[in-house]
């Protein structure tokens, strides 16, 4: 079985306000790619990764009046022939950017399924936790709540699985360099805590022994940003439970580059271009992290990178639609689960 991960940059604007794809040749929100030409990318690599089980974050938004993106996911989906012709997705939000999962009926079954306890809220209220150690607790909510869903394959295995979004840290809207400090500090806290909240929740799966997969945009990793010495760890290191216990630590091999000399060579499965330097910068920001049980079921990551998989630079329709697609590349898991 193949699960995959894939932010598409703001896939939303692709349709119409009743739902209707714009396969047009005005401009997209891509830079220098029209709507129709970032439609096809989109279709030409969901058709090449083949995922069985797709995380789409950025889904077209979700409007009970006008439009809803299970609609818009599964027409889209039988327009370019894929196989993830169903879709799901759970608590819809007000930014336009659904967390949604598009699937193969034919090898699994998935439900939205959100969990709740009295220490752990359910991801669509509110958490209430001392932030700054000032004996005063602040309200955290995530402005898109996780998707929480079991699967079931075919035959019969069952898997938790929990999709994300979290808030980035970038100080938008700061006026002065020292403005930009404190909205990134303000950010940063308030992302830890939402980390904080779903290390909560996946405890209590792997404490009740649920084979657990958490994966999507985290806009956060270990050594991305000077503020993690401020905080001590990254938010991947925070949900990862890495330095604890093995039984319940996540595992993905992209979220451990702690380890590393800062000058390794990292991976990467975002690229943006900085109007300042007018040259792109990558980062690591999508991650499919998995249960110690999972690991053992022939657990292989692939990050589909244009530049840095050799297999598929080689092919040069789906090197261009990566680069038409998406500011972020998908990231792909194989488990050898029983059909």
């Amino acid at each position: 079985m193949r699960i995959a991960t894939w932010n598409i940059e703001w896939f939303t604007t692709l349709f119409d306000r009743d739902g209707r794809m714009l396969e047009d040749d005005q401009w997209s929100a891509r830079y220098n790619v029209t709507r129709a030409q970032q439609l096809g990318a989109i279709g030409i690599v969901m058709s090449a990764l083949e995922a069985d089980v797709l995380l789409v974050v950025e889904a077209p938004d979700d409007d009970v009046k006008r439009h809803r993106t299970v609609d818009m996911l599964e027409a889209f989906a039988r327009h370019y022939g894929l196989r993830q012709r169903k879709a799901l997705i759970g608590f819809a939000n007000d930014t336009q950017q659904e967390i949604a999962l598009m699937f193969d009926p034919d090898v699994v079954s998935v439900r939205h399924d959100p969990q709740e306890s009295d220490a752990w809220p359910r991801f669509d209220m509110a958490l209430h936790i001392d932030l700054d150690i000032d004996a005063h607790k602040d309200t955290v909510r995530f402005s898109k709540p996780p998707l929480e869903a079991e699967l079931k394959t075919i035959g019969g295995e069952v898997m938790r699985l929990i999709g994300v979004h979290v808030k980035s840290k970038a100080p938008h809207g700061a006026t002065s360099p020292e403005m930009a400090t404190r909205i990134a500090i303000e950010n940063r806290r308030k992302q830890l805590a939402q980390t904080v909240w779903l290390r909560g929740r996946v405890e209590a799966h792997l404490a009740a022994g649920d084979s657990l997969i958490v994966l999507g945009d985290f806009n956060d990793g270990p050594g991305l940003d000077e503020y993690e010495k401020l905080f001590g760890r990254s938010g991947v290191e925070i949900v990862a439970g890495e330095g604890g216990p093995e039984a319940l630590r996540l595992r993905d091999p992209h979220a451990r580059l702690s380890i590393a000399h800062h000058t390794a060579a990292a991976p990467s499965s975002a690229r943006f271009y900085r109007s300042d330097t007018k040259q792109y910068f990558s980062a690591m920001l999508d991650y499919i992290m998995v249960s110690p049980d999972l690991v053992q079921r022939g657990a292989a990551w692939r990050i589909w990178h244009p530049f840095d998989d050799p297999k598929i630079y080689a092919v040069p329709e789906l090197r261009g639609a990566l680069l038409q697609a998406s500011d972020h590349f998908p990231v792909a898991l194989d488990l050898m689960l029983d059909a």
